[in-house]
Order: structure tokens, then sequence, then C-alpha cells
């Protein structure tokens, strides 16, 4: 099991970015593909038609998401945690994914930059 630290900077609030991601009809804007989110704790989501699914564990609002990522076969808890910080009209964004099985890593981390973060950020400073 690997994990990954790594940062993003979008020009727009923390309010804007935690609403792309946690409401089910902007994501499904950035993405492309269904999503099911409700932003509570304990909520089960799906992105990406399904392809991730998993728990909210801890939401935030405006701050931060943890979940728990579901792997299809493997044991243990792979979890997510962004975190949203203000800096000035722009927000930091801080991902910490743990547990992440070690075939399915490199995937994971191409992922997080071509399919997550960059559409987002794309949507979001339009």
């Amino acid at each position: 099991m690997k994990n990954i630290k790594k940062y993003y900077h979008i020009k727009s609030t923390v309010e804007d970015v935690f609403t792309a991601l946690t409401n089910p009809l902007t994501i499904e804007m950035w993405t492309g593909a269904s999503a099911v989110m409700d932003p509570v704790a304990g909520a089960e989501f799906s992105l990406w038609d399904g392809d991730i699914t998993g728990i909210n564990l801890e939401i935030v609002k405006d701050k931060m998401l943890k979940q728990q990522w579901y792997f299809e076969g493997e044991e243990g808890e792979s979890i997510v945690t962004i975190t949203l910080l203000p800096e000035g009209k722009e927000t930091r964004i801080e991902l910490l994914h743990l547990n992440i099985p070690d075939e399915a890593f490199d995937n994971i981390v191409d992922g997080w930059d071509r399919y997550y973060f960059k559409p987002l950020k794309l949507l979001l400073e339009e």
C-alpha cells in the first residue's frame, strides 16, 4: 500500500470549491459522468458512473472532506482527505490519500491530476 500527498491551487473561493466537490449536479458538470453525493458523514457516494465508490467519513463545510474509498477485492481502508485553505482569492487544496493498493497507485496518481483536479480547475476558473 502506498500514500500520496499533493497540493493544488484553484482561483476560486473555498465555498465554490467545496460545492464543486460535494454537489452531485456540479460534480457531473466537471466529470461528465453521473454522481451520487450527499455531503454528510456516513453517506455513501459514487463518482464517474460508479468507478469510484466509498463513504463520507467526515465533512466540515467549506474546509474538509474525508472519505473511505472502496477498492474491489482489497482489504483495509483507503482514506482520502481533501482540505481547503483560503489564500487570498484562491483556494489551496491539500490532498492526502492513504493506503492505495500498489497495483492501482500509478492510475490513482494520474487520475487525481488529469481527471479530478484539472477539470475541476477548468470549471471553476472559467
